[in-house]
C-alpha cells in the first residue's frame, strides 16, 4: 500500500508542475503557435516536457 501512496504523490507533483508550466507558457509573450507547441509537448510528455520547458522554455526578458 505504501508504494501506491508514493506513486500517487509523485503523480500529483508531476501534475502540479505541468499545470504551473502551462500557466507560465500561456502568459508568456511568444507567438501563439509556439505556445501551442510548448503546451502540447508538456501534455504529451509530462515529465520530459516539463524538464525541457524548465531548461529551454520561453522566458520573459
Amino acid at each position: 500500500m505504501m508504494g501506491l501512496e508514493i506513486h500517487g504523490l509523485f503523480g500529483l507533483l508531476i501534475l502540479a508542475a505541468d499545470v504551473w508550466s502551462i500557466i507560465n507558457i500561456s502568459q508568456s509573450s511568444i507567438s501563439t503557435g509556439k505556445k501551442v507547441a510548448w503546451i502540447v509537448g508538456v501534455l504529451v510528455f509530462p515529465v520530459v516536457g516539463f524538464l525541457f520547458w524548465l531548461l529551454a522554455g520561453p522566458r520573459e526578458k
